[in-house]
Protein backbone atom coordinates (compact mmCIF):
# COMPACT_ATOMS: atom_id res chain seq x y z
CA UNK A 1 0.00 0.00 0.00
CA UNK A 2 0.57 3.31 -0.32
CA UNK A 3 1.28 5.22 2.84
CA UNK A 4 1.88 8.63 4.53
CA UNK A 5 3.32 8.74 7.68
CA UNK A 6 3.56 11.67 10.02
CA UNK A 7 3.64 12.83 13.22
CA UNK A 8 3.41 15.47 16.46
CA UNK A 9 6.89 14.48 18.19
CA UNK A 10 9.09 15.43 15.24
CA UNK A 11 11.63 13.95 12.63
CA UNK A 12 13.97 12.48 15.28
CA UNK A 13 11.69 10.81 17.06
CA UNK A 14 11.96 7.31 17.93
CA UNK A 15 8.22 6.42 17.11
CA UNK A 16 8.07 7.59 13.73
CA UNK A 17 11.60 5.81 12.60
CA UNK A 18 10.44 2.78 14.07
CA UNK A 19 6.65 2.62 12.38
CA UNK A 20 7.95 3.68 9.04
CA UNK A 21 11.07 1.44 8.65
CA UNK A 22 8.84 -1.82 9.90
CA UNK A 23 6.04 -0.69 7.39
CA UNK A 24 8.66 -0.20 4.32
CA UNK A 25 10.42 -3.41 5.59
CA UNK A 26 7.17 -5.22 4.78
CA UNK A 27 6.84 -4.02 1.42
CA UNK A 28 5.00 -0.62 1.32
CA UNK A 29 5.14 2.57 -0.31
CA UNK A 30 6.24 4.86 2.17
CA UNK A 31 6.16 8.73 2.57
CA UNK A 32 7.28 10.56 5.74
CA UNK A 33 6.18 14.10 6.20
CA UNK A 34 6.54 15.04 9.54
CA UNK A 35 7.42 18.34 11.94
CA UNK A 36 11.29 19.13 12.27
CA UNK A 37 10.61 19.90 15.94
CA UNK A 38 8.55 18.45 18.65
CA UNK A 39 5.27 19.85 18.43
CA UNK A 40 3.06 17.98 20.55
CA UNK A 41 -0.35 19.35 21.73
CA UNK A 42 -0.92 21.62 18.61
CA UNK A 43 -4.25 20.26 18.00
CA UNK A 44 -5.63 21.12 14.64
CA UNK A 45 -3.63 24.18 14.01
CA UNK A 46 -2.81 25.56 10.50
CA UNK A 47 0.13 27.79 10.05
CA UNK A 48 -1.86 30.85 8.00
CA UNK A 49 0.65 33.73 8.57
CA UNK A 50 4.27 32.37 7.45
CA UNK A 51 5.83 30.30 4.67
CA UNK A 52 5.70 26.78 5.35
CA UNK A 53 9.39 25.47 4.54
CA UNK A 54 10.23 21.25 3.94
CA UNK A 55 13.44 19.56 3.54
CA UNK A 56 14.33 16.16 1.85
CA UNK A 57 16.18 14.03 4.34
CA UNK A 58 18.44 10.90 4.08
CA UNK A 59 19.71 8.43 5.72
CA UNK A 60 17.03 8.82 8.83
CA UNK A 61 15.00 6.26 7.20
CA UNK A 62 14.52 2.35 5.43
CA UNK A 63 16.65 3.12 1.86
CA UNK A 64 12.95 2.89 0.59
CA UNK A 65 11.23 5.56 2.56
CA UNK A 66 11.00 9.08 1.44
CA UNK A 67 11.16 12.05 3.55
CA UNK A 68 10.85 15.65 4.35
CA UNK A 69 11.02 17.54 7.44
CA UNK A 70 8.72 20.67 7.92
CA UNK A 71 8.55 23.74 9.92
CA UNK A 72 4.54 23.53 10.38
CA UNK A 73 2.12 21.41 12.26
CA UNK A 74 1.47 18.26 12.42
CA UNK A 75 -1.77 19.10 10.57
CA UNK A 76 0.59 21.47 7.60
CA UNK A 77 2.32 18.17 7.28
CA UNK A 78 -0.23 15.95 6.17
CA UNK A 79 -2.14 19.24 4.05
CA UNK A 80 1.24 19.84 2.43
CA UNK A 81 2.23 16.24 1.91
CA UNK A 82 -1.53 15.99 -0.03
CA UNK A 83 -1.36 19.10 -2.04
CA UNK A 84 2.35 19.54 -3.15
CA UNK A 85 5.03 17.01 -2.57
CA UNK A 86 3.33 13.68 -3.16
CA UNK A 87 3.13 12.64 -6.66
CA UNK A 88 -0.20 10.90 -6.19
CA UNK A 89 -2.81 10.37 -3.14
CA UNK A 90 -1.83 7.76 -0.05
CA UNK A 91 -4.12 4.57 0.62
CA UNK A 92 -3.67 5.37 3.88
CA UNK A 93 -2.33 8.03 6.31
CA UNK A 94 -0.32 7.23 9.43
CA UNK A 95 0.30 9.12 12.48
CA UNK A 96 2.57 8.11 15.00
CA UNK A 97 3.37 6.66 16.85
CA UNK A 98 3.22 8.69 19.91
CA UNK A 99 5.16 9.18 22.69
CA UNK A 100 2.20 8.52 25.21
CA UNK A 101 -1.25 7.88 25.31
CA UNK A 102 -4.30 9.73 23.31
CA UNK A 103 -6.69 8.23 24.93
CA UNK A 104 -10.21 10.26 26.19
CA UNK A 105 -10.26 14.08 25.56
CA UNK A 106 -7.21 13.97 25.41
CA UNK A 107 -7.24 13.39 21.13
CA UNK A 108 -9.07 17.07 21.46
CA UNK A 109 -5.18 18.66 21.94
CA UNK A 110 -3.39 15.51 20.29
CA UNK A 111 -1.37 16.44 17.26
CA UNK A 112 -0.99 12.88 15.93
CA UNK A 113 -4.70 12.59 16.17
CA UNK A 114 -5.19 15.67 14.21
CA UNK A 115 -2.62 14.58 11.87
CA UNK A 116 -4.76 11.43 10.96
CA UNK A 117 -7.71 13.72 11.03
CA UNK A 118 -6.30 16.22 8.69
CA UNK A 119 -5.92 12.98 6.14
CA UNK A 120 -9.54 11.95 6.70
CA UNK A 121 -10.87 15.43 6.21
CA UNK A 122 -9.31 14.92 2.77
CA UNK A 123 -11.36 11.79 2.12
CA UNK A 124 -8.24 9.37 2.63
CA UNK A 125 -8.75 6.69 5.60
CA UNK A 126 -6.10 7.59 8.56
CA UNK A 127 -5.07 5.58 11.76
CA UNK A 128 -3.22 7.37 14.43
CA UNK A 129 -1.05 4.71 17.01
CA UNK A 130 0.23 6.20 20.41
CA UNK A 131 2.35 3.77 22.81
CA UNK A 132 0.13 4.45 26.34
CA UNK A 133 3.86 5.24 28.04
CA UNK A 134 5.82 8.58 28.21
CA UNK A 135 8.69 6.00 30.11
CA UNK A 136 8.79 3.20 27.32
CA UNK A 137 10.83 3.72 24.41
CA UNK A 138 10.05 0.25 23.16
CA UNK A 139 7.45 0.87 19.64
CA UNK A 140 8.60 -2.53 18.15
CA UNK A 141 5.38 -4.17 19.55
CA UNK A 142 3.45 -1.14 18.65
CA UNK A 143 4.67 -0.93 15.09
CA UNK A 144 4.27 -4.81 14.74
CA UNK A 145 0.33 -4.11 15.53
CA UNK A 146 0.92 -1.16 12.95
CA UNK A 147 2.04 -3.67 10.32
CA UNK A 148 -1.27 -6.31 11.27
CA UNK A 149 -3.72 -3.82 10.78
CA UNK A 150 -2.12 -2.22 8.15
CA UNK A 151 -2.17 -5.58 6.05
CA UNK A 152 -5.87 -6.46 7.37
CA UNK A 153 -7.12 -2.81 5.86
CA UNK A 154 -5.47 -4.06 2.81
CA UNK A 155 -7.13 -7.41 2.32
CA UNK A 156 -10.64 -5.74 3.88
CA UNK A 157 -10.84 -2.13 3.48
CA UNK A 158 -12.78 0.41 6.02
CA UNK A 159 -16.06 0.11 4.98
CA UNK A 160 -17.05 3.46 5.76
CA UNK A 161 -14.17 6.85 5.78
CA UNK A 162 -13.08 6.73 9.13
CA UNK A 163 -10.12 7.30 11.56
CA UNK A 164 -8.91 4.73 13.92
CA UNK A 165 -7.57 5.92 16.80
CA UNK A 166 -5.33 3.32 18.25
CA UNK A 167 -3.49 3.05 21.71
CA UNK A 168 -1.10 0.15 22.32
CA UNK A 169 -0.27 -0.71 25.94
CA UNK A 170 3.71 -0.77 27.24
CA UNK A 171 4.15 -4.55 27.48
CA UNK A 172 6.10 -6.95 25.68
CA UNK A 173 4.25 -8.14 22.41
CA UNK A 174 3.56 -11.81 24.59
CA UNK A 175 2.28 -9.94 27.36
CA UNK A 176 -0.47 -7.60 25.24
CA UNK A 177 -4.31 -9.24 26.42
CA UNK A 178 -5.77 -8.53 22.86
CA UNK A 179 -7.22 -6.05 20.96
CA UNK A 180 -10.68 -4.32 21.74
CA UNK A 181 -13.06 -1.50 19.75
CA UNK A 182 -13.66 0.63 22.35
CA UNK A 183 -15.26 4.01 22.88
CA UNK A 184 -13.98 7.31 23.66
CA UNK A 185 -13.85 8.13 27.28
CA UNK A 186 -12.95 11.28 29.13
CA UNK A 187 -9.70 11.89 30.99
CA UNK A 188 -10.11 14.98 33.61
CA UNK A 189 -7.21 16.54 34.74
CA UNK A 190 -5.62 18.65 37.37
CA UNK A 191 -4.48 21.90 35.60
CA UNK A 192 -1.98 23.13 37.57
CA UNK A 193 -0.12 26.46 36.30
CA UNK A 194 3.30 26.97 38.60
CA UNK A 195 3.84 30.68 39.09
CA UNK A 196 7.85 31.12 38.63
CA UNK A 197 10.00 34.07 37.82
CA UNK A 198 12.98 34.38 35.66
CA UNK A 199 16.09 35.67 36.03
CA UNK A 200 15.27 39.20 35.05
CA UNK A 201 12.29 39.30 37.67
CA UNK A 202 9.47 38.81 35.07
CA UNK A 203 6.55 36.48 36.34
CA UNK A 204 5.91 33.22 34.12
CA UNK A 205 3.42 30.42 34.02
CA UNK A 206 4.53 26.87 33.16
CA UNK A 207 1.35 24.80 32.61
CA UNK A 208 1.19 20.99 33.96
CA UNK A 209 -1.36 18.28 35.24
CA UNK A 210 -1.80 15.45 35.88
CA UNK A 211 -4.65 12.54 35.20
CA UNK A 212 -7.52 12.91 38.14
CA UNK A 213 -10.07 10.51 36.93
CA UNK A 214 -10.86 8.74 33.72
CA UNK A 215 -14.67 8.38 33.34
CA UNK A 216 -17.55 7.74 31.11
CA UNK A 217 -18.93 9.91 28.80
CA UNK A 218 -22.23 11.66 29.18
CA UNK A 219 -25.26 9.49 28.42
CA UNK A 220 -26.83 10.57 25.32
CA UNK A 221 -24.55 10.36 22.61
CA UNK A 222 -25.64 7.40 20.89
CA UNK A 223 -23.06 5.10 22.31
CA UNK A 224 -23.51 1.28 23.40
CA UNK A 225 -22.91 1.38 27.25
CA UNK A 226 -21.80 -2.36 26.08
CA UNK A 227 -18.34 -1.35 24.44
CA UNK A 228 -15.73 -0.71 26.82
CA UNK A 229 -14.51 3.06 27.16
CA UNK A 230 -10.31 3.38 25.65
CA UNK A 231 -8.92 4.59 28.96
CA UNK A 232 -9.81 1.53 30.54
CA UNK A 233 -8.82 -1.51 28.44
CA UNK A 234 -5.25 0.25 28.47
CA UNK A 235 -4.98 -0.65 32.16
CA UNK A 236 -5.78 -4.01 31.13
CA UNK A 237 -3.28 -4.11 28.75
CA UNK A 238 -5.28 -4.71 25.44
CA UNK A 239 -4.70 -2.32 22.40
CA UNK A 240 -7.42 0.00 22.54
CA UNK A 241 -8.99 1.20 18.58
CA UNK A 242 -11.52 3.73 18.72
CA UNK A 243 -13.08 4.97 15.71
CA UNK A 244 -13.56 8.62 15.04
CA UNK A 245 -15.16 10.93 12.68
CA UNK A 246 -14.89 14.78 12.45
CA UNK A 247 -18.10 15.67 12.16
CA UNK A 248 -18.81 16.60 15.52
CA UNK A 249 -22.74 17.24 15.52
CA UNK A 250 -24.73 16.59 18.02
CA UNK A 251 -27.32 13.99 17.51
CA UNK A 252 -29.79 14.99 20.34
CA UNK A 253 -28.64 18.27 20.80
CA UNK A 254 -30.68 19.12 17.99
CA UNK A 255 -33.45 16.82 17.95
CA UNK A 256 -34.17 18.58 21.60
CA UNK A 257 -33.14 22.38 20.16
CA UNK A 258 -35.64 22.14 17.46
CA UNK A 259 -38.69 22.36 20.36
CA UNK A 260 -37.36 25.86 20.08
CA UNK A 261 -39.30 28.48 19.32
CA UNK A 262 -37.50 32.39 18.23
CA UNK A 263 -39.49 35.29 17.94
CA UNK A 264 -38.37 38.55 16.75
CA UNK A 265 -39.99 41.75 16.96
Amino acid sequence: MKLLISNDDGISSLGIRTLANTLAEAGHDVSVVCPDRERSATGHGLTLHQPIRAEILESIFHPTVKAWACDGTPSDCVKLALWALLESPPDLVLSGINHGANLGTEILYSGTVSAAMEGLIEGIPSIAFSLASRNSKDFQPSADFAKILVGQIEKNPLPELMLLNVNIPPVKWEEIAGVTLTRQGVRRYVDVFDKRVDPRGKTYYWLTGEVLEDVEPPTGLNLSQNIPIDVRVIRENYISITPLQYNLTYAKGLNELSQWEFKFP
